[in-house]
């Protein structure tokens, strides 16, 4: 692990931008491809603890990422040693939190509510459907590129989240509590909690 590397200075505020911005832009986005993504994030307590409680199955693929001695997996937990965790090192609880929950605001918002739900909308139908569920978990697999074996995991969260919002019967509060829940517990554990990974 190279020791020398250190995260941009105020890291947790430009990553919050980064993420506000992302929030921001789907809004945009979604204006100008007919999707109003903040009418379908409907608050209620129940399906915040149906997100919640969703966050179990990725947390789960964190674990067997951890723990699993197939390759691919050790070289992504190599990479994200070396990479993601001197990132967020210095950021503190309460950075991680905000991060997390404008990382799943504003993800979700551009994944699930405008490309998922204007793929819907474009080819109609229920093979709509799950064209757009196919087209937004490949997209945000590729903003996930890592390493081949993270964008394909992020594929497969994002056919998850996807999933979890058609049977939310399409509320994005639960894939964005989902999302904003499970980073940041995975990055608490991984940042704070966890020895790296040592060659």
């Amino acid at each position: 692990m190279d020791e020398d590397f250190s995260p941009p200075k105020h890291f947790a505020l430009l990553a919050a931008v980064f993420e506000g911005v992302l929030a921001v832009a789907a809004i945009g986005l979604g204006w100008l491809v007919g999707q109003r993504p903040m009418e379908m994030l409907r608050w209620n307590l129940a399906d915040a603890g149906w997100g919640t409680a969703a966050t179990l199955l990725p947390l789960a693929m964190l674990w067997v990422c951890l723990k699993c001695p197939w390759r691919p997996f050790v070289e992504l937990v190599r990479v994200v040693d070396e990479l993601l965790v001197p990132m967020f090192r210095g950021c503190r609880l309460p950075e991680l939190a905000v991060i997390s929950v404008l990382a799943g605001l504003g993800e979700e918002l551009l994944f699930r509510g405008v490309v998922q739900a204007a793929v819907a909308d474009w080819m109609g139908g229920q093979i709509g459907v799950w064209i757009g569920l196919a087209v937004a978990a490949v997209l945000f697999g590729l903003a996930h590129p890592m390493t081949f074996t993270y964008a394909l995991l992020a594929a497969l969260i994002g056919l998850y989240l996807g999933w979890i919002w058609i049977a939310a019967d399409y509320n994005l509060l639960v894939p964005v509590v989902t999302h904003a829940v499970y980073d940041f517990l995975a990055l608490v554990y991984l940042v704070k909690l966890r020895r790296p990974f040592v060659v």
